[in-house]
């Protein structure tokens, strides 16, 4: 087997041990969650983070320390400003290296190595069937890449014209986590790309030659899991305005239509298939990728079971059919 699949097979590297470690830490939050009254933690500041925003208000009461932590969460905002910034550059840098061969930053390179990142060889590539993996996979990343910066960018869109945000919280460890969130995963994505010593490494001038099956499956994927999203967010926003678009309250009611006929957070079903499509796209077999599913899974899955709760516990007339986060199932 051609050296660059071995990699694939490989011990966890730093980036894989973070991503599962991420992942392990919600799964068992959501396990305690479902898990008998009796046994949830009574610590206020575990609560406290891993409820934000209205399902804050649905926990335990809150004590004056931890609502000292308090952030707008109108600042998710923030997020996606640091995502199409950061991961803006990564897009450009990897674009320079792939079409001009302008090598990557120094410093970048090696903070690619040290999350985990291997370099390739061209000498290690002896088959054609191996040069053909190490061509889909470059575009894969390069694809991937693309689609994180065109989500945020739509995000930060969303969060500047469309959504409507009230005066709910996240606590200050939630912020730092999400600044961090995005440049990390943007890293992870790059740290996927074929590289030699200097640059990255593809076959051929034309990279779009090494398109396959599941890249364009990837994509439709990606942009129609996308368009879902940004209907439930003006779903979620037209609860708050009145015919004419004007805002006139901020109190929360029960939003009905596209998925949310099956979930109570539709848009979080949205992301976590938008995170999906990134896997398909990297040609179902990306293992760094599953975990950062994985880790999407988990924590979307314990928002939606916290907004669910939320719900009905708020509104008696909940439609009784809707699950929290999976259709039919969750």
């Amino acid at each position: 087997m051609a050296g660059w699949a071995g990699v694939e097979l490989s011990a966890l590297n730093p980036l894989r041990t973070v991503w599962l470690a991420l992942a392990a830490a919600f799964l068992l939050a959501l396990l305690l969650q479902l898990a008998p009254a009796g046994l949830l933690p009574s610590c206020a500041l575990f609560q406290d983070l891993i409820r934000y925003g209205k399902t804050k208000l649905s926990g335990p009461l809150r004590p004056a320390v931890c609502r000292a932590f308090d952030v707008p969460k109108r600042y998710f905002s923030h997020f996606y400003i640091i995502s199409v910034l950061w991961n803006g550059f990564l897009l450009w840098s990897l674009s320079q290296s792939v079409f001009l061969g302008t090598p990557f930053p120094n410093w970048l390179r090696a903070l690619l190595r040290t999350l985990g990142a291997t370099p390739f060889r061209a000498l290690e590539l002896e088959s054609r069937a191996s040069q053909m993996l190490v061509g889909e996979l470059a575009l894969s990343a390069f694809l991937v890449l693309v689609f994180l910066w065109v989500h945020s960018l739509r995000r930060l869109f969303e969060c500047f014209y469309v959504s409507v945000f009230s005066n709910a919280v996240i606590h200050v460890v939630q912020y730092c986590f999400g600044l961090v969130y995005y440049v990390l995963v943007g890293l992870t994505v790059l740290s996927q790309m074929p590289m030699d010593d200097k640059n990255v490494y593809v076959l051929g001038k034309n990279l779009l030659t090494q398109a396959r099956w599941f890249h364009i499956l990837g994509m439709l994927m990606f942009f129609w899991s996308s368009a879902h999203q940004y209907k439930c967010h003006v779903i979620l926003s037209n609860l708050r305005r009145n015919k004419k678009g004007v805002i006139v309250h901020c109190q929360h009611r029960i939003p009905f239509g596209d998925w949310f006929d099956y979930v109570s957070s539709a848009n979080y079903l949205a992301e976590l298939m938008i995170y999906i499509s990134m896997a398909v796209t990297f040609g179902f077999h990306n293992l760094t990728w599953w975990l950062v599913v994985t880790y999407v899974f988990f924590s979307q899955a314990l928002s939606a079971f916290f907004n669910h709760n939320f719900y009905k516990s708020t509104f008696v007339s909940y439609p009784k059919h809707r699950k929290a986060f999976l259709p039919f199932l969750f």
